[in-house]
C-alpha cells in the first residue's frame, strides 16, 4: 500500500475532512448531552461520504487500475525480488 497513492486525491481529502468535522461536532454535542446536535454531527459525517463519492464520480478520485497495468506491476515486482 505504501507504493501506491491510495487516498491521495481531492475526493478522498475532502470527504475525510468533512467527516472529521462532523465527528468533532457530534463529539462535542455528545458531551453536552444534546441529542439533536449529536445527530446533526452524524449527518455531517454522512455528508462527507456523499461528497467524497460525488467528487470521485466527477473524476477527482483515483481511477481504476486496468488489467494491463496490474499485470505489468506484478511482473515488475517479481523482477525486483528475483534480482
Amino acid at each position: 500500500m505504501a507504493g501506491s497513492s491510495h487516498g491521495h486525491t481531492p475526493a478522498a481529502w475532502t470527504g475525510v475532512i468533512i467527516s472529521f468535522i462532523g465527528f468533532c461536532v457530534a463529539g462535542v454535542f455528545m458531551v453536552a448531552a444534546n441529542p439533536v446536535g449529536f445527530w446533526a454531527g452524524m449527518g455531517v459525517v454522512l455528508l462527507g461520504g456523499l461528497v467524497g463519492f460525488a467528487m470521485k464520480t466527477a473524476g477527482l478520485g483515483m481511477p481504476k487500475e486496468s488489467a494491463d497495468l496490474a499485470t505489468a506491476r506484478s511482473h515488475a515486482a517479481r523482477a525486483q525480488t528475483t534480482s
